[in-house]
């Protein structure tokens, strides 16, 4: 077969699917991750589904149980603690997803671990046991937990910490 039979057969197979529904598009998103209802209402539009068309769309999923922000809350936080970030940077990331403050509160406290002992352990890899010990390097490593969005005790306490290993 030669090199144009091959694109017109290419053609005639794009030709011959059908566009998917709002609904099949967004499952088509779920499947890959978790998404808030926002977030997916806000895909949905930008790849040319019409506002109500989105918002039925993600309704009717939500009541099927493939969507459910509580279930996305609690995603983004175990993947937040676990790639470093503190409590106020989770929250304020929560709240941009359209989360009430009922929700980003469940979804927080499904967190059991320590924030301190995760502002410890941030450290700790960053810079390396025992590295805290002029100011230069407290400074360095207290920026970068409140850039990570923890709180000032937990700084405190990390900056101890890893100034006494």
């Amino acid at each position: 077969m030669n090199r144009s039979g091959q694109e017109d057969g290419r053609k005639a197979r794009r030709r011959g699917q059908q566009e998917q529904t709002p609904v099949q598009r967004a499952l088509g998103l779920l499947t890959r991750r978790e998404h808030s209802r926002k977030e997916l209402t806000r895909k949905l539009t930008a790849r040319g589904v019409m506002q109500e068309d989105a918002d039925a769309a993600v309704q009717q999923l939500a009541g099927d149980g493939w969507q459910s922000d509580l279930r996305f809350a609690e995603f983004l936080v175990r993947s937040r603690v676990g790639s470093g970030y503190g409590p106020l940077r989770i929250r304020a990331e929560l709240a941009t997803h359209g989360l009430d403050r009922d929700a980003i509160a469940a979804a927080m406290d499904t967190f059991d671990g320590d924030w301190t002992e995760t502002a410890c352990d941030l450290v700790r890899r960053r810079f390396g046991p025992g590295s805290l010990v002029d100011a230069g390097q407290r400074r360095k490593a207290a920026d970068l937990l409140a850039r990570r969005g923890f709180e000032g005790d937990s700084i405190r306490a990390a900056l101890r910490g890893g100034a006494q290993d």
